[in-house]
């Protein structure tokens, strides 16, 4: 009888999974270990691994379809065995709408290019919004064909917004371009290969002569389009409104002078340069916190309802930004940790995120979170809190601005840090506590040296 390999539930909040590209076909002799295929959740990109010996005979879902979890994805067994397909299981459904007044007409509740791929494995295939809204008046023929040709294709395209983004930058036309997301979606790595082959590119086709006339600037800022919810950004959204509705947030600034951090990074790395060692700020920033939490430990803990959980590990999270929105990767035991181990782990998983490779393990359990956007010029901001964390930090950026020293006015270089807590978990008074006592460990880096 022939084994059913099924979704499995690769995440916490894992509910269907997407499935990326099959690694084997229909008719392969795998084993127990082979790899078969690619499957993104809601929080990364990860490898369905085989656990039986035999042929590949049949493949129920195709590459781009959503599989609810525990619907069948493939049947393993012997040469010319029979298998049919199990039944699909679906995924839970989402809260009921509220109930409209009497006599308005009901929209529907998803268009067709919304809805995901059966766990059969059909994938959808979204319809040019244009093409399916009504129109006041049928063109000509000639119209269309000049309309069609003013606009181009790069309507039906699809490309995340990323990539999109890289590919105005490069001068790439998407159009000529061939993706290797779910379904045939168009992502960043196709953008650079593109580049690199120098076959896609939009201005080859230019002229290149200024025809002086100035620019059109009458256009729309981009096509009309609706986009499906991908599974990361769906978890993301869930989590976030549990966060900001459930979690009583209150925000604690303080500013620090960076000068001194700034400082002996610079040594640092000019002295282990060699030895290929290249600290960043943040490299300091997650050690720091780490070693905040070991002075002011209330900070590293979690509301369970009933309980407050204190934590004696800081397993220190820190965000990293996505195609599709961002992931949390964990250092555990960053207090136990050097600030080159934190440097070389950060740099690892960092990679493994961007990727969307990093498995379960690597992107939970944290008990604190850093967020750093100082890396893209954002002098301050608030961040949400990661739940079950009780606190967030949210790092700004380097600033040269005329401070106060020794009753001078000198040239000084600032960083605003802002902690984001729950106050269910955290007070007031602790989260200055736990502020300032990040603020000495930064002013006086070399404390994180020892």
């Amino acid at each position: 009888m022939a084994n059913i390999i099924e979704m499995p539930k690769l995440s916490d909040t894992m509910t269907v999974g997407t499935l990326v590209k099959w690694l084997k076909k229909e008719g392969d002799v795998v084993k127990t270990g082979d790899m078969l295929a690619e499957v993104e959740t809601d929080k990364a990109t990860m490898e369905l691994e085989c656990f039986f010996d035999g042929t590949l005979l049949k493949i129920f879902a195709n590459a781009g379809a959503q599989v609810a979890i525990g619907s069948a994805l493939c049947a393993i067994g012997k040469p010319g065995e029979k298998v049919e397909a199990p039944a699909p299981k679906t995924p839970p459904s989402a809260a009921p709408a509220a109930p409209q007044p009497a006599g308005t007409a009901t929209a529907p509740m998803q268009r067709p290019e919304q809805t995901a791929a059966s766990a059969a494995g059909a994938s959808t295939t979204a319809k040019n919004e244009a093409e399916a809204r009504p129109t006041a008046s049928a063109p000509t023929p000639s119209a269309t064909r000049e309309a069609a040709a003013a606009k181009g294709t790069s309507q039906r395209v699809r490309i995340s917004p990323l990539a999109r983004k890289l590919a105005e930058e490069k001068g790439i036309d998407p159009a000529r371009v061939t993706g290797s997301g779910p379904g045939g979606r168009i992502v960043r790595a196709d953008i650079l290969a593109a580049e690199k082959s120098g076959g896609a590119s939009a201005k080859a086709a230019a002229s290149g002569t200024f025809a002086g006339e100035a620019p059109l600037r009458g256009g729309p800022v981009q096509e009309e389009r609706v986009v499906a919810v991908s599974n990361m950004r769906g978890a993301i959204a869930r989590r976030l409104v549990e966060s900001k509705t459930q979690l009583p947030h209150f925000y604690v600034e303080i500013e620090i002078d960076a000068a001194p951090l700034l400082a002996i990074r610079e040594q640092l790395n000019a002295g282990l340069e060699a030895e290929g060692v290249k600290l960043s700020v943040n490299d300091f920033i997650l050690k720091a916190s780490a070693e905040a939490l070991r002075r002011v430990p209330q900070v590293n803990a979690s509301w369970e309802g009933t309980q407050i959980h204190y934590f004696p590990a800081a397993h220190v999270s820190f965000a990293v930004a996505m195609e599709d929105g961002l992931i949390t990767p964990v250092i555990r035991d960053a207090h136990m940790k050097s600030v080159f181990q934190i440097s070389t782990e950060a740099k690892s998983l960092g990679k493994l995120a961007r990727d969307k490779k990093l498995k379960p393990e690597q992107f939970t359990g944290g008990t604190f979170c850093v967020s750093n956007l100082g890396m893209m010029g954002i002098p301050r901001f608030s961040a949400i809190i990661n739940p079950p964390n009780a606190a967030i930090l949210a790092v700004g950026t380097t600033i040269k601005k005329p401070v106060v020293r020794n009753d001078e006015i000198v040239v000084g270089q600032t960083m605003t840090l802002t902690l984001s807590c729950d106050h269910r978990v955290v007070d007031g008074a602790v989260g200055a506590q736990y502020l300032n006592a990040l603020k000495t460990l930064l002013e006086s880096p070399a404390l994180l040296l020892v």
